[in-house]
């Protein structure tokens, strides 16, 4: 009887800790509170759903919200996050304010955006008017640099 209660304690100690392993981090974008959230770099509430950008820490899970794509290039570039590369980050389509995969979306740059950097994000091509200059998540970084701020 001795050894039963003793193996019945390891048995449950042992599921126990099987159960404790890492939680699961989600990816998919996080609620945005309009104009409650404020941008994690310049502090200023988050209202324009067209604009907002979100970054996903994918091993801690925690949502960083900016009210335009600019503030999120130089809060990466200022902060030296070592997890960048890997970081899931979100954007709103310009035109049905969905969330988007911005490194996969297509942008174009003559907009008027919260923090003026005038890059705005769509899912297709095909959304930004012809004529329009279309460039590409790497293009967007490359330039928000230049511009600074």
């Amino acid at each position: 009887m001795k050894y039963f209660f003793l193996l019945l304690t390891l048995s449950f100690t042992i599921l126990s800790l099987n159960g404790c392993d890492k939680k699961k981090v989600s990816t998919q974008p996080a609620e945005i509170h309009w104009d409650r959230d404020m941008c994690a770099r310049c502090v200023m509430v988050v209202s324009d759903r067209k604009n907002t950008t979100q970054v996903i820490n994918p091993q801690t899970g925690k949502v960083y919200v900016f009210d335009d794509i600019g503030c999120m290039v130089l809060w990466f570039h200022d902060k030296q996050i070592p997890w960048k590369d890997k970081a899931v980050i979100w954007i709103t389509d310009a035109k049905t304010g969905e969330w988007i995969d911005a490194r996969k979306a297509f942008y174009d740059t003559n907009n008027i955006t919260p923090m003026a950097y005038g890059f705005v994000a769509h899912k297709s091509k095909d959304d930004i008017a012809k004529g329009e200059e279309i460039i590409d998540f790497n293009e967007v970084v490359k330039r928000v640099k230049a511009i600074g701020r």
